[in-house]
């Protein structure tokens, strides 16, 4: 695991490193967070970061991150010291280079109404009024399984996934395996499940 900041700090370098270190505020930094949280969860089974996603009014905040960058408002955030990066894996680096390249160009306000449609940050606030605070979590599991939705929807949206996928068909539609299913052996095999 790696400490949410180091995360934090690469999403920071990488807007920097994009010419997008203007939109790089706390309130971005807090939704890239999610996201890699949830991807990380959804790839590995595991946390990518120890520190707590809470169900903010905004959308999901890590705290600790939070706080760090507090004075800067909505203000663009420094750049950090490269060195500070060292402490990320480079299995780390890939994910969080996924989450950048996804959802880096986004706004943060686009980032935070992403948020509000999906069933974990929802699912944290319910019973909440919209303008409520609130420092309830956000689950674990939510987040693993918003992941899997997410790393659906980037699969689809690769330029390969298209060319993959037409050419998987096509060789199942001329396979001359025996193992094909037959005519009407899926509508027995439903109506053996109905008896």
């Amino acid at each position: 695991m790696i400490d949410c900041l180091d995360a934090a700090r690469y999403f920071i370098v990488r807007a920097y490193e994009s010419g997008i270190e203007a939109e790089m505020t706390n309130m971005k930094v807090q939704k890239l967070l999610y996201y890699s949280q949830s991807l990380h969860l959804a790839l590995y089974d595991e946390p990518l970061f120890e520190e707590e996603i809470q169900a903010w009014r905004y959308g999901p905040v890590c705290p600790p991150a939070y706080k760090f960058y507090n004075e800067f408002e909505a203000q663009q955030l420094p750049l950090p010291e490269p060195k500070l990066l060292s402490q990320i894996s480079h299995e780390q680096k890939k994910l969080l280079e996924e989450v950048w390249g996804y959802f880096g160009g986004y706004h943060a306000y686009r980032l935070s109404d992403m948020t509000h449609f999906e069933f974990p940050w929802r699912k944290a606030r319910k019973g909440l009024l919209p303008e409520a605070r609130s420092t309830k979590p956000i689950l674990l599991e939510d987040m693993k399984a918003l992941g899997c939705q997410k790393l659906d929807v980037i699969e689809r949206d690769n330029f390969a996934y298209e060319l993959v996928m037409s050419q998987v068909l096509e060789d199942a539609v001329n396979s001359k395996s025996s193992n094909r299913i037959g005519k009407g052996e899926v509508h027995d095999w439903l109506k053996s499940l109905l008896d």
